[in-house]
């Protein structure tokens, strides 16, 4: 990959920051309306993105017609220009404004979950508003949360995102000691918000995604079966009036550490939460990445679909 020049990553910082300033005034209904709009000509201007989304659309829902799979793409883009002009609004309001704008349900699963005394793994995937989810959890859970992410590559706006991320007492692990660190954190009974929707090119287990396999993390599965951490779902969608709400579910249940490919089975439990999810707002997740790769040479991925209990 070509390294960015710093004039790139100036401008873009410089971008966000104009826009945020412009952002202030408006209500959070206001800042959706317009991030849509720039979203909506996003849709038309980049050809690259709309091509995956509309091929990754045509493989998981091939029963839909391709008037619908546009339509589900196109709100899609609209719903990720919402997403980044939001968050930018996001990061400037108080806590009191970003608790009153969420509505939060399962908070009961985390208070249980916590309960045990082994910590929880979050997991979610790039799927509604999980930034402001995050920033939320910081100001709403009973104990301290950290989030595993990767930086961006822009500098600036990196330093920009760690500032919100963070603003609520969240912390942020990066992959380098990744392992260690989320360890002691869920040995002290904290949590640990991790995605699972993102191609993995080590460290990673085949799994069914949309009929499809999938290279997924393993982290999450080796992590809670070696701890006995809970594993939570949270999801986030958007709400009327620039409001959010932000869903916790019941833990997933986890095969038993012993049992043949333990991990590859609670990997692949994780996995169908998150497409159940997909599949009922399919806008909201990020179908411009291409989560589905294949092998060298071959028209799938190399590994096949892990064994588990066959679906309901």
């Amino acid at each position: 990959m070509a390294a960015r020049s710093n004039l790139r990553n100036r401008l873009e910082h410089g971008a966000a920051l104009a826009v945020r300033a412009g952002l202030r005034p408006l209500p959070m209904s206001a800042a959706r309306a317009c991030g849509r709009a720039l979203g909506h000509l996003a849709w038309h201007a980049d050809r690259r993105h709309r091509a995956i989304a509309l091929d990754n659309l045509a493989r998981a829902f091939p029963a839909r017609s391709e008037r619908e799979r546009r339509a589900v793409a196109r709100d899609m883009f609209r719903h990720f220009g919402a997403f980044a002009v939001e968050l930018l609004r996001f990061s400037a309001v108080s806590d009191a404004e970003a608790l009153a704008q969420a509505d939060i349900e399962g908070e009961e699963f985390l208070r249980q979950a916590y309960a045990q005394g082994r910590g929880v793994i979050l997991v979610t995937g790039h799927f509604g508003y999980w930034e402001m989810q995050s920033v939320v959890l910081g100001l709403r859970t009973p104990r301290p949360t950290s989030v595993l992410a990767r930086p961006l590559d822009n500098p600036y706006l990196h330093a920009m995102l760690e500032r919100i991320r963070t603003r609520s007492g969240v912390q942020v692990i990066y992959r380098q000691g990744a392992v260690r660190r989320i360890l002691r954190e869920l040995g002290a009974n904290n949590g640990v918000a991790i995605l699972i929707d993102q191609h993995l090119h080590s460290d990673a287990v085949t799994v069914d995604f949309f009929g499809r396999p999938a290279a997924t993390t393993s982290a999450v599965a080796a992590l809670a079966l070696r701890t006995g951490a809970a594993v939570i779902p949270a999801f986030s969608l958007p709400l009327p009036g620039g409001r959010y709400r932000f869903v916790y579910e019941r833990p997933v249940p986890a095969p038993d550490a012993d049992s043949p490919d333990a991990v590859g089975v609670f990997t692949q439990r994780c996995t169908d939460v998150l497409e159940m999810w997909v599949r009922r707002h399919p806008h909201l997740w990020l179908w411009m990445h291409r989560r589905w790769r294949a092998a060298p040479g071959t028209g799938e991925p190399a590994v096949a679909r892990v064994s588990g209990e066959p679906r309901e």
